[in-house]
């Protein structure tokens, strides 16, 4: 009540305490003051039907701006708070709109696209009024949101950690800097299939793939580039006009060519063949970054060798390169030969888990050439002893700047050249 009395242009009312409220107002509201009522469910989302109730019983209160905020027990969730959104849009209901939590997150970031009255943002990091909030300096620079409209189209990455990723600083960025009608967000996807089948529309234009669903994907798409296809794994997936999803690879081309110049930039090279040509080149991890570093690898005449915690799973695609396979345990006196060059495609080191390192330092010194696939830090620590050791290091920053170009790419039909520049001023 005070706050009407001193000019606040919005006031907040928890829906369980509104008619209280309104019988104390008797109809003595000012008229530059917006009344918005709100329910908060920290358990759950509910159905459609129910949602659409919700917001009658809301509007019957007398509020000027309805507000339902859910929690997301899985990104889908999210899809029904859009339907919700399009269809007071239809009505001219005034909406806010959100879904609590990581799995959540699009829908503070989508919402304008909906008909979202509007969206929260904490004044900085570590000051959310509400998990998963973003930041306002991220919504307007990171994501555009004040652009974000009904024909804006929707990348993203799919992942399970998704949070660290730069992908969204550095795809939207290239998507402005090109004039790109389109926002490109962090999707935390628990099952990838559901997750399709769910956001299966034009708009949801193409995905880029990571850790644990790159596999999953090969599956999931209706067609699959020849390339991806052997690998074994998609990185990027993007939506034909006709509706269905193809699969490619970027990450072959990416990680192999920085590993490539990296060598190139330290060695005296042959520039008619590829420095990888007869090497033995170790690859730690058989998931979808190793898979295809792997055929990267053995394309350009590298004699590879497949390591990875579980021997199974090195074997299974040892099997396919036609190399041995070994342990992670194996690896540590693992040194047929010197000159030897490692790429470690496991998220061992990464952030938060710095002080992890999938090889001792004494087991490095094997090693001519160092590759890390994990880029946050940008130096890990397997990085920082391979130098150590004296090794040609090659971080896995350039691999994400490579792939991305690709991924843009196939996204906008455009070459990207600005990637770098992004990366090295954004990030």
């Amino acid at each position: 009540m005070l706050a009407m009395e001193l000019g606040a242009e919005y006031v907040d009312i928890e829906f369980k305490v509104a008619d209280k409220f309104m019988r104390l107002l008797s109809g003595k509201k000012p008229e530059n003051c917006k009344l918005i009522v709100s329910s908060h469910n920290y358990e759950n989302t509910p159905s459609v039907e129910e949602l659409a109730n919700l917001v009658a019983q809301i509007q019957a209160t007398g509020a000027d701006i309805v507000k339902i905020a859910t929690t997301a027990t899985e990104i889908v969730d999210v899809a029904r708070m859009f339907q919700i959104l399009v269809q007071c849009q239809e009505k001219q209901v005034p909406i806010i709109g959100l879904v609590m939590n990581d799995r959540g997150f699009i829908s503070r970031v989508l919402c304008p696209k909906y008909g979202g009255y509007l969206t929260f943002g904490s004044l900085e990091k570590g000051k959310e009024s509400a998990a998963a909030q973003p930041t306002v300096a991220d919504l307007i620079n990171v994501y555009s949101i004040k652009q974000i409209g009904p024909d804006t189209r929707v990348f993203g990455i799919i992942g399970k950690p998704v949070g660290h990723s730069k992908s969204p600083i550095l795809h939207n960025e290239a998507f402005r800097s090109v004039g790109f009608n389109a926002v490109y967000v962090p999707f935390l996807v628990d099952d990838l299939a559901k997750f399709l089948n769910t956001y299966s529309s034009p708009d949801f234009a193409g995905f880029s793939c990571t850790i644990p669903h790159k596999e999953a994907a090969v599956r999931c798409c209706d067609e699959v580039d020849p390339i991806a296809r052997d690998i074994g794994a998609v990185n990027t997936m993007v939506r034909r006009s006709d509706g269905k999803l193809v699969g490619y690879n970027t990450d072959y081309v990416g990680a192999i060519s920085a590993i490539e110049d990296g060598i190139r930039a330290s060695q005296p090279t042959d520039p008619s063949t590829s420095p990888l040509a007869g090497r033995l080149f170790v690859v730690i991890g058989a998931g979808g970054a190793g898979k295809a570093l792997a055929y990267g690898a053995k394309e350009k005449g590298a004699r590879v060798v497949i390591a990875n915690r579980t021997f199974a799973r090195a074997q299974e695609l040892a099997n396919l390169i036609g190399g041995p396979a070994l342990t992670l345990a194996d690896l540590e006196n693992y040194h047929p030969e010197e000159g030897m060059i490692l790429a470690n495609t496991t998220a061992i080191g990464m952030h938060p888990n710095v002080n992890e390192t999938p090889l001792s330092k004494q087991a490095l010194k094997s090693y001519a050439v160092v590759f890390d696939a994990v880029y946050t830090p940008k130096e890990t620590r397997l990085l920082r002893e391979a130098a150590e050791c004296g090794a040609t290091v090659v971080s896995g920053l350039e691999m994400f700047i490579r792939q991305a170009m690709g991924q843009f790419e196939h996204f906008t039909g455009m070459p990207d050249r600005l990637m770098r520049d992004i990366v090295l001023t954004k990030t």
